[in-house]
């Protein structure tokens, strides 16, 4: 996938997905050729309550006509997941508490979307600040990329925003990074598909990969932490999608799970 155009927010006018309507709002900003799918999963409600309702969240966007209504019910990946087909979704928004860890519920419900919806997801914490993408860290393993073309999910954000990549190995055994084959077929990989918007590659030694990745985002000022949860590789299994689990959980800014 090359080109975002239509982005899919679960809506449930809770604080978290205002702020996740918020960020895909300014995500799309000035441009005419997006749009937003507002969808909220419920049996509770009236049509014509959820409507009034949804007309007063979006009244204060200018670009309101740009957002798309609709509400369907069912288990809530099944539901993303359909829809995302139905309406040729490019990007899922959804919102988060961040490092509130009274709310793990919500933040499984985010990890579950991530690594069953066949389509990239951003999952924004709620503590997410002012909107600005200058600066993203794609956390990559030791294994080849295979699926090289998910990189133009990235490479499309990178171009929207002129924003730089940084990626960074976490180095938690004692291994030598930097050096094999499989590093220098993904440094080409990386260079070539991510334009000059890919700036540098950083090996970091720490046995806890989790902080690893936190300690960098804070001291580069990283504005979006991307991730493949799934292996994308050709000699290694799938992961089980823990990692991606713990940054939606203790992130402050951004994680973007390319799939």
């Amino acid at each position: 996938m090359d080109k975002i155009s239509t982005i899919l927010v679960p809506f449930n006018f809770s604080r978290t997905s205002k702020k996740a309507l918020d960020y895909a709002v300014n995500f799309i900003g000035q441009k005419k050729n997006m749009k937003i799918v507002l969808c909220h999963i419920s049996e509770e409600h009236t049509a014509d309550t959820l409507q009034e309702k949804f007309n007063t969240t979006v009244e204060k966007y200018k670009m309101k006509n740009d957002i798309e209504w609709l509400v369907t019910s069912g288990p809530l990946t099944a539901s993303l997941a359909a829809i995302q087909k139905e309406k040729n979704i490019d990007l899922i928004i959804m919102g988060t508490f961040g490092m509130i860890t009274d709310d793990e519920v919500a933040m499984t419900n985010t990890t579950k979307v991530v690594l069953e919806v066949d389509c990239p997801v951003l999952a924004v914490p709620y503590t997410t600040d002012d909107f600005k993408i200058k600066n993203i860290a794609l956390v990559l393993g030791k294994e080849e990329i295979d699926d090289r073309e998910d990189l133009g999910t990235l490479l499309d954000i990178s171009r929207k925003f002129d924003a730089k990549v940084h990626v960074i190995t976490i180095q938690n055994r004692p291994e030598s990074y930097g050096y094999s084959k499989v590093d220098k077929k993904n440094e080409s990989t990386l260079a070539y598909y991510l334009e000059d918007f890919y700036s540098d590659h950083t090996f970091i030694e720490n046995p806890d990969v989790l902080e690893g990745i936190l300690s960098y985002a804070s001291e580069k000022a990283i504005d979006m932490i991307a991730i493949l949860p799934r292996n994308h590789s050709q000699k290694s299994e799938p992961s089980d999608g823990q990692l991606t689990q713990l940054l939606t959980l203790h992130s402050r800014v951004p994680v973007l799970a390319i799939d």
